[in-house]
């Protein structure tokens, strides 16, 4: 096997290439394979499942044993192939597999010939499965939970199990996968220095209209989740909240066959999709709002507020007020401006109001 000839590689190469020799299509044994001194050898004839068993029923003396605890298990998001060794060890490792669909997972552990028994655990049974798991956990069995696809608790179910074990003290052990979002933003070419990810909206237009809303005015890319059936109604809410102009990116099918990516406004994004109809699992990465700077105002333009505000019978104490509120300057340095200004003019006008002695005018 790929283990006992090359315990510590996957293949190995020769610094020069002599060829390789003819395969068949019949499956062959590496043990019937000749090996050529400063050739290349042959490894990679072995199937995922054959992998899975030789990475799982072998563990290495650092790795160890598993101990117990709930284990979060990222599982690809539609390339198989992106599953990792940590993940598959774990899985078959594990005493029961918690799923959010059996149906569905039981096509990958199938894949890589994995026996461990699957229970279903979705947002529709979390609260009825909590207890049961609980105590699994506490006999110290180890757990494992995956979603559909992705890492669970993001967008996924998992978050308040992993919650509850926290406040247990049970270990809570991520096991890092795929993530749609990640792999979307790293190939966006938006800004990753900082970004927001929202995830699914509300089906509520209110609370959905207030989430953009707040989103719109962030500087930070926005990152959501949306199904193929409500991207236009998602585009023509973005467009009006967000700008026109706002530059986006749909990322559509990662990983898998059909993957794509469009680019373009979002004003380009709405009028493309009204007639092309996407399909399949959709990320929408909307670049921030760019920071427009503030034009300070300069002290002939801040005198001529104050003085239009005084004139029109505020105090100066309330016109330095409201001129404050309609800039970026400091309030100190606008009450510095008005006493020098208008100082002695406001100090005559209050004296001229209080003196009883004088008439007033009707």
């Amino acid at each position: 096997m790929l283990t006992r000839r090359l315990p510590s590689t996957a293949a190995a190469f020769s610094r020069r290439w002599t060829g390789l020799p003819k395969l068949g299509r019949t499956p062959t044994s590496l043990q019937s394979l000749p090996v050529f001194p400063n050739k290349i050898t042959l490894i990679a004839l072995c199937s995922t499942a054959q992998i899975s068993a030789e990475v799982t029923d072998q563990p290495s003396s650092k790795q160890g044993a598993l101990k117990p605890g709930l284990y979060l298990v990222g599982t690809p998001i539609g390339n198989l192939e992106d599953i990792t060794f940590r993940a598959l060890r774990v899985l078959k490792s594990a005493h029961v597999i918690l799923s959010e669909d059996t149906r569905h997972s039981g096509k990958l552990l199938h894949h890589y010939n994995i026996k461990t028994p699957l229970l279903s655990y979705h947002k529709f049974n979390e609260s009825q499965r909590e207890q049961t798991v609980l105590r699994r956990l506490k006999e110290g069995e180890i757990v494992a939970l995956i979603s559909d696809a992705g890492m669970p608790g993001i967008s996924d179910p998992g978050t308040e199990l992993a919650k509850l074990c926290a406040n247990e003290n049970i270990p809570v052990i991520p096991i890092p996968g795929p993530s749609a979002f990640v792999a979307a933003l790293s190939a966006s070419g938006l800004s990753t220095d900082e970004f927001t990810f929202v995830g699914f909206l509300s089906k509520h237009s209110g609370t959905r209209k207030e989430r953009l809303t707040v989103s719109a005015s962030e500087a930070t890319t926005q990152i959501f989740y949306v199904p193929p059936h409500k991207l236009l109604q998602f585009l023509e809410e973005t467009s009006s909240l967000f700008g026109v102009t706002r530059q986006c990116v749909i990322a559509r099918e990662l990983t898998k066959i059909h993957e794509e990516f469009w680019r373009g406004t979002l004003g380009e994004a709405e009028q493309w999709f009204t007639t092309h109809q996407p399909r399949g699992e959709i990320t929408v990465l909307i670049e921030g709002k760019e920071d427009t700077p503030v034009e300070t105002p300069s002290e002939s333009q801040l005198e001529n507020e104050l003085r239009d505000l005084i004139s029109n019978g505020h105090s100066l104490s309330t016109a330095v007020k409201l001129v404050a509120d309609g800039t970026s300057v400091k309030r100190k340095t606008i009450y510095s401006i008005a006493l020098r200004k208008f100082g002695k003019q406001q100090l005559v006008s209050e004296s001229d109001s209080s003196d009883p002695s004088k008439p007033h005018r009707e």
